[in-house]
């Protein structure tokens, strides 16, 4: 049987972070998490998640949310923890597959085979693929990448002892500006291969 093989991408919005876990996730052969997660959530807990994927990601509001005896009136906080609950069960079941944000380099370190990387970018790039990919002038590109960074943030920030991006959080940090997504890509994979040897 393969060895268990988990990896957690974080990354900056424009950056390519979800294109180069996609191409890990071919590479490997192995289930990408994303959105699409949630529909398996809802199919395991016979729930209809629809209401919910617009909280994905989103942080909770402390002034309108309040915790007694252990449960929250936050719907964002809930539907973390049934997200967090999802993945540590594939995790204790041996399951390999790659997870894009959610917090996951937090909530999946204890688990050996685990790799936590983190893209990153240099801006006028990730200005340009934004622009490129949405069809958006300049200034609108700018925009979307500070309210996508701000919101990824403080999500992160309101569940993790750890900050956003704080290079100590993950295994590996890169700046997919240097070598593009196909480049990048590869030296990642270079990078797990070694890990796993």
């Amino acid at each position: 049987m393969e060895k268990q093989l988990i990896i957690s991408v974080g990354r900056e919005y424009g950056s390519g972070g979800h294109e180069i876990a996609e191409k890990l996730s071919q590479h490997y052969g192995i289930q990408l998490l994303d959105h699409n997660f949630l529909d398996e959530i809802a199919a395991k807990k016979n729930m209809n998640m629809d209401h919910l994927k617009e909280l994905d990601e989103k942080y909770k509001n402390p002034l309108s949310s309040r915790t007694v005896r252990g449960f929250s009136s936050s719907p964002e906080e809930n539907l973390l923890y049934l997200q967090f609950d999802y993945l540590r069960e594939r995790a204790d079941a041996g399951d390999s597959f790659v997870i894009v944000g959610r917090c996951s380099e937090t909530i999946l370190k204890q688990y050996d085979n685990m790799i936590s990387i983190f893209i990153l970018g240099d801006l006028d790039k990730r200005i340009e693929r934004i622009m490129r990919l949405y069809h958006l002038t300049e200034s609108q590109a700018v925009k979307k990448i500070r309210e996508k960074d701000m919101n990824r943030r403080r999500y992160h920030n309101s569940f993790c002892v750890r900050k956003w991006g704080d290079c100590r959080n993950y295994d590996i940090s890169i700046n997919s500006s240097n070598l593009g997504i196909d480049g990048t890509a590869k030296l990642l994979t270079y990078y797990i291969d070694t890990r796993r040897q």
